[in-house]
């Protein structure tokens, strides 16, 4: 049986339907694995999540912080926030986007 899903392009993601009160899209799950779209507008409202996350920058650019660390991203970024870690995007341009992995058990 076939469980992986087809190839999904940014734009095809970008137009998904946002859940109420969400702000990403849901693009994959499966287990322990959870990867949406994220393209926040204007500011960057997240609070720590309970697992661990990794985030792929797909387009424009902006800062990532964690904790007190701020650092400068842009598209091909990677980036990582461990469960629980305070951080968020910055600065960010209009068309800001990241594919942002879940991963790995509640914590």
């Amino acid at each position: 049986m076939d469980r992986s899903p087809p190839p999904l392009s940014l734009a095809s993601a970008l137009a998904l339907p946002l859940p109420e009160g969400r702000r990403s899209a849901e693009v994959f799950v499966d287990g322990d694995i959870e990867i949406r779209l994220y393209a926040p507008k204007g500011h960057d409202p997240q609070t720590p999540h309970d697992r661990d996350e990794l985030y792929i920058v797909v387009s424009g650019a902006g800062k990532f912080r964690v904790g007190d660390r701020v650092s400068p991203v842009k598209t091909g970024a990677l980036l990582y926030a461990a469960a629980h870690e305070i951080h968020r995007f910055e600065d960010f341009s209009d068309d800001f986007a990241v594919w942002v992995v879940f991963y790995g058990p509640v914590k």
